[in-house]
């Protein structure tokens, strides 16, 4: 701790208290008076005043006022920048949005346009399958027909003879003798008659 000689010099005594603040009362000082309100010191304290104030005036309009309006300036042309370029964005996706839709409308146009030709072409393949394979079945059905014809011509063309055969061989049976051809041939002939 640093001491001054007077202060070493003005040790209290023992169990006494120092009760100076080490300013001087003057005689026409008010002891007890709050010093802002000491009526003799308004003169260097409006004086004071004035001169702080002129500073502090000077210091807001020289520095501290310059650089809020130079960081607000930023602010804002930062913000219109923003804003420009966001609308410049949108506007670009709006365009591709645009496009998208336009190309998909397109590519779903293309894909019926296909999806049409491809079933026309299967209709009409699937027409001429039918139309060859009905083709095919009509000439084998008008063959089995031609051929049951043939078949059923020789079968009647056959019939009298196996008639004559069965009617021989039934008379045989019966009467245990043969019959004659001609008398055979003659009754199977008025049979198809009566027929």
């Amino acid at each position: 701790m640093f001491v001054t000689p007077a202060y070493a010099e003005e040790t209290p005594a023992a169990g006494e208290t120092h009760t100076e603040t080490g300013v001087a009362h003057e005689a026409g000082h008010e002891t007890g008076v709050f010093p802002p309100f000491d009526s003799t010191t308004f003169a260097s304290q409006i004086l004071w005043l004035v001169i702080t104030f002129g500073l502090f005036y000077m210091l807001m309009k020289k520095v501290i006022v310059p650089r809020i309006g130079g960081i607000l300036e930023n602010r804002h042309d930062r913000i219109a920048q923003d804003l420009d370029e966001a609308g410049r964005l949108k506007a670009e996706a709006d365009a591709a949005i645009e496009t998208y839709e336009k190309e998909l409308a397109a590519a779903r146009a293309k894909a019926n346009t296909i999806a049409t030709t491809a079933r026309d072409a299967a209709k009409a393949k699937a027409d001429a399958d039918r139309a060859a394979v009905e083709a095919e079945l009509s000439g084998k059905l008008a063959a089995a027909e031609q051929h049951i014809a043939a078949i059923k011509a020789k079968a009647f063309a056959d019939v009298g003879a196996i008639a004559e055969d069965t009617a021989n061989t039934v008379v045989e049976e019966l009467i245990g003798q043969q019959a004659t051809q001609a008398d055979i041939s003659a009754a199977v002939a008025a049979a198809k008659q009566g027929a």
